[in-house]
């Protein structure tokens, strides 16, 4: 990336402010810090449009509070729980997605907690998220090498995109591609140069030199994917859930789409690391309209 030539004007930063000792509010982001079976609680009936969000896969990640390597059905159980609390929150016509990777020595754990939310919800979209692609000779992206005679190097996971219907309509177009074949466009009688992208989206990790540049927290995701979802779905001024907030993508995310959002985190270090990537601001240029 070539260096830049002109200094860029610093936006004033955002005050934090505290609310009852366990809430953080920025702007227009809320962070709620504490358990999120409590917080979730707390929150209105259907109130939510959309849910992003990621937990722990219970893989034996090293979380600051957080013990990762539960008992399988007590895992389970205890997700089981969560999603019927989403369930609650979640306006009808509302969105959830579902962030879950899986490890090669427990390639099922994924899918069984996608299981965990059949009674609740219908599974509407199944996409891959590819964070390292090879084509040809050549490759893209990053991921966490192995060292096996048995298995091949991660490079994916899983995105579930629940609702409570299955027939949610979204915008398709709002993360769409331009034609590869500009005949196309008025062939089949398109409005625009646009088409839908399907259901792998692949969205690589930025390269960081340190665990401070990836926010002292384990298991982030970037924020380009927690985008892209607010923009699938499509609900302009969405108040956007992230039970577990982690250092809180789902936030900015929603920040730079003027979005309103709520953000849940058990661990107070990451969410006090969350409000400070709320606090710092998201440049004018990231902003965007859904």
């Amino acid at each position: 990336m070539a260096a830049r030539t002109t200094r860029q004007k610093r936006r004033p930063r955002a005050p934090i402010e505290a609310t009852g000792g366990a809430e953080l509010r920025i702007g227009r982001q809320r962070i709620l810090t504490g358990d999120c079976a409590d917080a979730l609680a707390s929150l209105a009936p259907a109130s939510v449009d959309l849910v992003v969000t990621s937990p722990p896969y219970n893989i034996g990640i090293a979380y600051r509070t957080y013990r990762d390597d539960r008992p399988r059905e007590q895992y389970l159980g205890w997700f089981a729980a969560i999603g019927a609390s989403i369930a609650r929150v979640l306006k009808p016509d509302g969105s959830f997605f579902l962030n879950v990777g899986s490890t090669s020595a427990d390639p099922w754990i994924a899918l069984d907690v996608a299981q965990t939310l059949r009674a609740r919800f219908r599974l509407q979209n199944h996409i891959q998220w590819v964070k390292s692609v090879s084509i040809g000779e050549d490759s893209l992206g990053h991921f966490k090498p192995i060292s096996s005679r048995r298995f091949l190097n991660h490079n994916h996971e899983a995105i579930f995109h629940f609702t409570r219907t299955g027939a949610v309509p979204i915008d398709r177009l709002a993360i769409g591609v331009p034609f590869k074949d500009k005949s196309n466009i008025a062939r089949w009688g398109h409005a625009r140069d646009r088409r839908c992208a399907g259901n792998v989206w692949f969205i690589p990790y930025r390269t960081v030199q340190s665990r401070a540049e990836k926010f002292d927290h384990p298991a982030g995701f970037p924020v380009e994917l927690a985008e892209r979802c607010i923009r699938l779905h499509g609900v302009k001024d969405a108040l956007v859930l992230d039970p577990f907030l982690g250092a809180g993508s789902t936030l900015v995310a929603a920040a730079r789409l003027g979005c309103r959002g709520i953000g849940i985190e058990i661990d107070p270090q990451y969410a006090r690391t969350a409000a400070e990537r709320l606090k710092n601001g998201i440049p004018a240029r990231n902003r965007a309209k859904i």
